[in-house]
């Protein structure tokens, strides 16, 4: 068994990362760090888990945990690890953007392997510390990685993707209220979204020299989980041929699944599972995706990279039941 620390245990990683942990087989939830709620119980605050967990908050950390994540608003991971030491042997997982690209990836001697199992396994494997992809980032890059893997990203990539209101974390904002989400549909951060820079560096890695426009439009959408995103792009090869490069590419992925017939949200929804779509209309491809983004996109995905990291199999503990009605 391995003992795991939480850090920042009120938000919706958080709960979701505590909800995949007390039925994790090999893993021991050790402390859930938590200044505003320390000495609450667990349960009082992700009410779901009354009768699952009987553990508190706490303000003290555990320095020797096997490993940490780190659930924390962006810029604050930095923060806290500024004002908190863990044993070397200490492995940490970042859900935040903090360590994401290169010119990040080193912080005070810990080196930050970005976190996307589907093309970066076998470094995982090997990292004692993880970026954690973002929820979008992780939606489009599984959409475009199998052809950036055969340099078939040659023109402007157009993407438009939709997430629920929990992408915007738990703290209440003008525009995640009941009444302003319900029945409405909003754009923002066009053209400028900060996952636009992971997605850039990960298509570099597997297609050198690429260089193409990433135009990315993300909406808001009026239901609470998911994210559903439609990329197209030139490609002049078959329908047959694509589908050949994303069924090769993801042979062995434990959680992207390619589909050949359309997909939609609730397929995945409270899963950790990337579905695929292809479909040509002229020379352009479009590839739909569809991703939890509390899961695949965010506290999955880390449960998976924590398998890797210590060579548990790496759907243990993520065997997840959709919602299909």
């Amino acid at each position: 068994m391995i003992k795991v620390g939480i850090v920042g245990g009120a938000g919706y990683t958080a709960g979701e990362l505590i909800r995949l942990l007390v039925n994790h087989p090999k893993a021991d939830l050790d402390f859930v760090y938590s200044t505003s709620n320390a000495g609450n119980y667990i349960y009082q605050v992700h009410q779901d888990l009354l009768g699952s967990i009987d553990l508190k908050f706490t303000d003290t950390i555990n320095k020797n945990v096997d490993v940490l994540f780190l659930c924390l608003g962006h810029g604050n991971s930095t923060a806290f690890l500024e004002n908190n030491e863990f044993s070397k042997s200490t492995k940490v997982i970042d859900l935040s953007n903090d360590f994401r690209l290169n010119a990040d990836a080193n912080f005070k001697g810990r080196k930050f392997v970005y976190g996307i199992p589907e093309s970066q396994k076998s470094e995982i494997k090997g990292a004692a510390n993880i970026a954690n992809p973002g929820c979008f980032a992780t939606a489009i890059q599984l959409a475009l990685l199998p052809l950036a893997n055969a340099s078939k990203i040659n023109d402007t990539v157009h993407i438009n993707a939709t997430t629920g209101s929990t992408g915007a974390g738990v703290s209440p904002m003008a525009t995640t209220h009941f009444s302003w989400r319900d029945n409405n549909f909003s754009v923002y951060k066009a053209f400028t979204h900060q996952h636009l820079g992971e997605i850039g560096e990960s298509i570099t890695e597997l297609q050198n020299g690429f260089n193409q426009e990433l135009l990315f439009i993300p909406n808001r959408g009026n239901f609470s989980r998911g994210i559903f995103a439609s990329i197209y792009l030139k490609f002049d090869e078959s329908l047959e041929k694509a589908f050949e490069l994303f069924e090769d590419f993801y042979k062995d992925a434990a959680f992207t699944h390619v589909s050949k017939s359309p997909i939609h949200l609730k397929q995945v929804v409270n899963t950790n599972n990337c579905f695929l779509h292809l479909q040509k209309h002229g020379n352009q491809l479009l590839i739909t995706s569809a991703i939890d983004n509390l899961l695949k996109g965010a506290s999955g995905q880390a449960i998976q990279n924590m398998n890797l990291m210590f060579g548990f199999n790496e759907s243990e503990g993520l065997k997840l039941k959709a919602n299909s009605f």
